[in-house]
């Protein structure tokens, strides 16, 4: 079986030679297809440059990022677009909706952006509304809407075009536990019923317990792996151990869950 993405050597450096800071230092990973994948660190260890690399929102500074075989680094034009809008989609902490859309407008733009026909669109935003349970909220814009609503209606934004590759920074990060439980119990459930791949940045041992592999990383490298291999692990086994690796790296968890 093939990685969906492979990261290879990645470098990202800010500042100058005497002041730099290494966000990314070499790190090297794959994300398997139908994988829950966890990215844990204390805070400044890299792990939102990562994704932002991932989106090609930020430029690497050395090595390189594979999605299916194909150098991202490399894509301009329409097949960029196209990998920003179709193979990944962005679930952002702060949920980025746009106040002047309804829910419902909100999760159909990205079909509409990319010339979705009006039946499928239907049928797409049907089946996801009711799996993300935000039928209810579909007419109401942002402002009308409570912070797990948002963020469901957002999920369901990345999630409308079935890209390959979901990446999610934070996104129980603006949630009350009783939210942050919700979505992460859905995104899960994604991941297993659908086997959708999915890549996610946390600093939450709660959130990251739902995750089937964890790479931990600090100042830019990969510190330590945990995976969730054994069928009688229960959920708080796991979760201890996450805390275990946690308090090695000087970070905790929110506990939101």
């Amino acid at each position: 079986m093939k990685p969906v993405l492979k990261i290879e050597s990645l470098k990202k450096y800010y500042g100058k030679s005497k002041t730099r800071t290494r966000a990314l230092n070499g790190m090297t990973f794959q994300v398997m297809p139908g994988e829950f994948l966890g990215i844990m660190g204390s805070s400044g260890s890299g792990k939102s440059t990562l994704l932002n690399c991932i989106a090609t929102v930020t430029r690497p500074d050395g090595g390189t990022i594979t999605m299916n075989d194909r150098p991202i680094h490399t894509l301009k034009g329409k097949a960029l677009s196209d990998y920003r809008g179709k193979e990944i989609g962005y679930l952002f902490q702060n949920f980025e909706l746009l106040d002047h859309l309804t829910g419902r407008e909100n999760i159909l733009l990205p079909l509409s952006l990319h010339g979705v026909p009006e039946k499928e669109s239907r049928e797409r935003l049907e089946e996801l509304s009711s799996y993300l349970e935000v039928k209810d909220v579909l007419h109401k814009f942002p402002s009308q809407m409570s912070g797990g609503q948002k963020q469901r209606i957002a999920a369901a934004r990345a999630l409308i075009l079935k890209p390959g590759l979901i990446l999610a920074d934070e996104p129980t990060g603006a949630l009350d536990s009783k939210n942050a439980k919700t979505l992460m119990e859905k995104l899960s459930g994604l991941n297993q019923k659908e086997h959708a791949t999915i890549l996610m940045v946390t600093h939450d041992s709660n959130a990251a317990s739902y995750c089937k592999r964890i790479l931990f990383i600090q100042d830019g490298v990969i510190f330590h792996e945990l995976r969730r291999d054994l069928p009688t692990e229960t959920w708080q086994e796991f979760y201890t151990r996450i805390l275990k690796v946690m308090a090695q790296l000087g970070g905790g968890s929110a506990n939101v869950l």
